[in-house]
């Protein structure tokens, strides 16, 4: 399933170079290829995601939880999913279970398991998210007395060339 596999990524087209593969299988495998991106790539899922699991697992565990505040939602998009869906999928069923009411309440692993792991952001992850909140902030204009530029204290230049490097997108 899509999200769900532990197995880490193989590149096949090296992997027929280096004579690990069968070039045969890669054409067959390749005629439709399926890309299904990270969750921490694709966080407009996770309110989806979490009505999707409440709903499996409330009935199973006889509750009936018709409330899943936003800002729990908001705190879940800022958290990095190395586990994937199944880790979304875990902490929702416990998440249930713990519940008292029709609201879904939260337990505190999702702090405790952000600072357990160690997960300093790195520079690059601090710069990114920084020009991305810049960005946001004047509504991504990029140059004049009011854009992100002038506010970065960085050139026009060197500030396109780093959105560019930082793989930085305005949201749709």
């Amino acid at each position: 399933m899509c999200g769900l596999s532990r197995q880490p990524t193989v590149d096949l087209a090296g992997a027929i170079e280096n004579g690990e593969f069968r070039e045969d299988l890669f054409y067959r495998l390749n005629v439709f290829p399926i890309l299904c991106p990270a969750l921490r790539e694709r966080k407009e899922d996770i309110s989806v995601l979490v009505r999707h699991f409440v709903g499996k697992y409330g009935p199973k565990a006889g509750k009936v939880i018709d409330t899943i505040p936003q800002g729990l939602i908001e705190r879940l998009k800022e958290y990095d999913w190395p586990g994937n869906v199944r880790e979304l999928e875990n902490m929702v069923e416990r998440a249930v279970v713990i519940s008292e009411s029709n609201q879904l309440q939260w337990g505190d692993w999702l702090t405790k398991k952000e600072g357990a792991s160690g997960a300093t952001p790195t520079l690059e992850e601090l710069e990114k998210r920084h020009i991305f909140e810049v960005l946001e902030k004047t509504n991504w204009r990029v140059s004049g007395d009011q854009g992100a530029a002038k506010i970065l204290g960085l050139k026009r230049t060197t500030l396109e060339a780093r959105i560019k490097r930082l793989g930085l997108e305005r949201p749709r």
